[in-house]
């Protein structure tokens, strides 16, 4: 028994804000902030729950299915609404469904992580047929807006995938990891705002996104040139950039959207795999990786076939 991705949706706030709007209260510009991230612009003024009900609901629709054939719910944030209950039964509330759900917060590293939890749960004896995996972050909530270093990067949005049980589809490789001991490097207190070292981060999340890739492949039992579509994290341009020439995956491989939306956290890799599938490059047999990171610092791959 394997699982696929049946169905697919994201979610966007209406409020735009670009560079040149950041530019006129703080010391930037638009093309120091595209030079150093490929970001454009960003989103904001989203809620958590709202936006994972409305990316949930054209998943859903997507896949032709009803809320009621989903068994199971599974949200990534790190922007719960309350301390509990946990956003995702008031997501499930927002569907009309009682299924189980479930918060899972490793931040930007979320969405392998919840996808391979549900992969997991689907595939056990009894698990349920389908489960609905959600990206979503209102990542506006909890960002300084006059330090430049972290308002430039971040915005809102969901992404959401339908997973059913199916012939076609397959999970062939894994990895995941944390090191807490770099916590110092990008965190946020309860009730605060971002903290983050931007060079630190960078040079730490390369290696790690790097390693945890190669670690994917090599259980896979696959090469990096055998990889057909690239779904990373979309933090920064030049991460992506820099990852994939240690692997040697040509640019093109990989579908980004951080120029219009910033990076979304738990929602970034799934609207990035919206944007590959309105390409038309999902097909039946591709083999596709999914990479993330995020605080902790915390790293995750995924390689499926298609």
């Amino acid at each position: 028994m394997s699982v696929r991705v049946a169905g697919i949706g994201t979610a966007l706030p209406e409020k735009v804000v670009t560079n040149n709007d950041l530019a006129q209260h703080m010391e930037t510009s638009d093309a120091w902030i595209r030079e150093r991230s490929g970001i454009g612009e960003r989103r904001v003024g989203g809620s958590t729950v709202d936006m994972a009900v409305e990316a949930a609901t054209a998943a859903i629709a997507a896949a032709d299915l009803t809320p009621d054939d989903i068994g199971f719910l599974v949200l990534c944030t790190t922007t719960p609404e309350k301390t509990f209950p946990a956003s995702s039964a008031m997501v499930a509330a927002g569907l009309g469904i009682t299924c189980g759900a479930m918060d899972l917060n490793v931040v930007c590293a979320g969405f392998p992580y919840g996808y391979v939890a549900a992969y997991g749960m689907m595939t056990t004896p009894g698990g349920p047929d389908r489960v609905l995996v959600i990206g979503s972050d209102a990542m506006s909530t909890i960002v300084d807006w006059t330090d430049r270093s972290t308002a430039i990067l971040f915005g809102d949005g969901a992404g959401a995938v339908v997973l059913e049980k199916s012939p076609q589809g397959e999970l062939l490789g894994q990895d995941f990891g944390v090191n807490g001991d770099l916590e110092s490097i990008l965190y946020c207190d309860l009730g605060d705002t971002i903290v983050m070292e931007g060079r630190e981060v960078f040079k730490r999340a390369v290696r790690a996104v790097t390693g945890s890739v190669e670690n994917a492949l090599a259980q896979a039992g696959i090469s990096a040139e055998d990889i057909d579509v690239v779904l990373p994290h979309q933090a920064n341009i030049r991460i992506i950039e820099a990852v994939t020439q240690r692997l040697g995956i040509p640019m093109e491989k990989t579908f980004n959207v951080l120029e219009h939306t910033g990076n979304t956290s738990g929602a970034s890799i799934p609207m990035a795999m919206a944007a590959a599938d309105e390409a038309g490059v999902l097909e039946p047999g591709a083999l596709v990786l999914m990479s993330g990171f995020g605080a902790g610092m915390a790293w995750g791959s995924v390689v499926v076939r298609w």
